[in-house]
């Protein structure tokens, strides 16, 4: 596998556990550095690696006046400050080809959304600017469909790639984790990553509805996935989900984020030296 290095963080084979966490969308500079400096704080202590996530943009919104972020030149000034203020590596969407070199700028990983995870023109964009790269698999695709994104951002020279599975669609409104999935891409060589808090979200049902997510099952997906042996999990969170501007039906409150850490760290810590035996086939024995 290939071990992707982001600043001083080492994600794939062998390495602990990393958390990809935080607001859903950048909706004030006082509330990203708010729950940056608080993850930070649990991250430290818990010995976990971790990335800031906030996005600037949110173009897949189901209706026009949803709101959509606070535009890339603040939002990646915001997203430069987090890095400044606490030392620690960001991430965030790019929905736009022509976004990619003012990311790169900033960011340390820049991620491709989940519907835009074939869209040619902006991998090999992205691609072209050397910086790590997070494709979400598309709810539509199959996992080992993965291997396309791979092959378009790997042929401009850039193998710093991480796969996240967020779910599969299969178009009645809820989305299905298949564990196998988190084995068939890391399988393709890559680190992979689980997101539990968008595969809990209903579609057809808005965010700010509590009927648009089932949080009760972020706990029990996100230990699964730990225990299938992800190199990372990608938690979205929030100080107060009930008044956030995106995903509030959806996003872990951030006071119980210590204690989802605590559980994978644990499953983390006592899975990972046997991933090996994974590779011993059915007729192998």
């Amino acid at each position: 596998m290939n071990i992707i290095k982001i600043r001083d963080i080492s994600v794939g084979e062998g390495h602990p556990l990393v958390l990809i966490s935080g607001p859903c969308v950048i909706e004030s500079e006082e509330i990203v550095l708010k729950t940056a400096e608080s993850i930070k704080k649990i991250s430290d202590k818990l010995h976990i690696p971790f990335i800031f996530k906030s996005s600037y943009l949110k173009d897949n919104r189901s209706a026009a006046d949803s709101y959509q972020g606070i535009g890339i030149d603040e939002g990646l000034k915001i997203l430069q400050k987090v890095k400044d203020t606490f030392d620690i590596p960001v991430l965030s969407d790019i929905h736009n080809q022509h976004d990619a070199n003012a990311c790169a700028e900033v960011l340390d990983v820049i991620q491709i959304p989940a519907f835009l995870s074939m869209q040619t023109s902006l991998l090999l964009e992205v691609a072209k600017t050397g910086v790590a790269i997070n494709v979400k698999k598309g709810q539509f695709l199959a996992a080992n469909d993965m291997q396309t994104a791979i092959n378009k951002i790997s042929g401009e020279g850039n193998n710093k790639i991480m796969l996240t599975d967020r779910g599969t669609f299969f178009g009645y409104h809820n989305l299905v984790l298949d564990m196998r999935n988190l084995k068939v891409m890391r399988d393709l060589g890559y680190p992979v990553i689980l997101d539990p808090t968008h595969s809990i979200r209903k579609y057809g049902v808005s965010s700010s509805d509590r009927r648009g997510g089932a949080k009760e099952f972020i706990f029990p997906l996100s230990r699964a996935g730990v225990a299938a042996g992800v190199d990372g999990i990608f938690i979205e969170t929030h100080p107060d989900c009930n008044n956030a501007l995106c995903d509030a039906a959806s996003m872990l409150p951030l006071q119980k984020l210590e204690e989802l850490l605590i559980q994978m760290k644990d499953i983390d810590e006592m899975v990972k030296p046997h991933l090996k035996n994974d590779e011993i086939g059915l007729y192998d024995y």
